[in-house]
């Protein structure tokens, strides 16, 4: 029952941001969900015995988001500079070694793990508008409580047994069936301008990498010993346990709508 509650109130809010803000101040809502998962992302890094630089790691992901956000954002330059900001810490933290190499690329890795798709997100707010962005945290939710429900009552084989104990291959199959169909029906109205077998497509597209992007997650935790990302959602984990698999979705979500057919 909590985690039914807790995730209609975490709906609720997500779709009252994405349907009455602007897309400036969603981007202010996406900064915020950024840096919860920054938090996490950073104590699983810890707990591999990868400390990371917050303060410069972090503000090259928030800054990666709003540059991607924006119209005219120049993104390539913000990650130039992320790169020698990040190489700079780096030369400062001590005499060489092989550990260094690893901090370099862990503080990197948040401003193209989060930075660049939760910048995408506020990005297709503004161009293709709040009905396709909708469609695709609709579609991710759909396809993610079908696995859930379908895995809970058929599951048997399992998906990936050494990174995520419970997914199973039934529970994929479920979330495969339920994803693209939902986004193929739903899309007639939110994506007009896409012929039904691309939205179909599509819909695969996003239920796949949605559910790559969840086992990413539980890798990253299970290395790390950790069973959820945090306690923040009730029932649900923490912000990276709960966008996970936009994470993976949205960057080729976003390609598609602005770039294909």
């Amino acid at each position: 029952m909590v985690r039914i509650l807790s995730g209609l109130v975490l709906l609720l809010m997500v779709f009252g941001s994405v349907w009455f803000l602007s897309s400036w101040q969603l981007l202010v809502v996406a900064e915020i969900v950024l840096v919860l998962a920054f938090v996490e992302y950073a104590r699983v890094a810890a707990e591999l015995g990868t400390p990371i630089a917050r303060a410069v790691s972090g503000a090259a992901a928030i800054l990666t988001c709003a540059a991607v956000s924006a119209p005219a954002g120049r993104v390539e330059v913000v990650l130039m500079a992320a790169v020698v900001a990040v190489a700079a810490v780096s030369l400062a933290a001590g005499p060489p070694r092989p550990a260094g190499v690893h901090a370099l690329a862990a503080g990197l890795f948040p401003s193209l793990y989060l930075g660049l798709p939760l910048g995408a997100l506020v990005a297709l707010h503004g161009f293709a508008g709040r009905e396709a962005l909708l469609l695709l945290l609709l579609t991710v939710v759909v396809s993610d409580t079908a696995q859930f429900y379908s895995g809970s009552l058929v599951g048997r084989t399992p998906l990936a047994p050494a990174i995520s104990p419970k997914k199973t291959v039934e529970g994929a199959l479920g979330g495969f069936l339920a994803g693209p169909a939902f986004l193929a029906v739903l899309g007639v109205w939110w994506l007009p301008g896409v012929a039904w077998p691309w939205r179909l497509a599509l819909g695969v597209i996003v239920v796949a990498l949605g559910l790559l992007g969840d086992l990413f997650e539980s890798m990253l935790k299970r290395s790390a010993g950790l069973k959820d990302s945090s306690g923040l959602v009730p029932g649900h984990g923490g912000m990276l346990d709960r966008i996970d698999a936009l994470l993976f979705a949205a960057p080729a979500y976003y390609v598609f709508l602005r770039f294909g057919p």
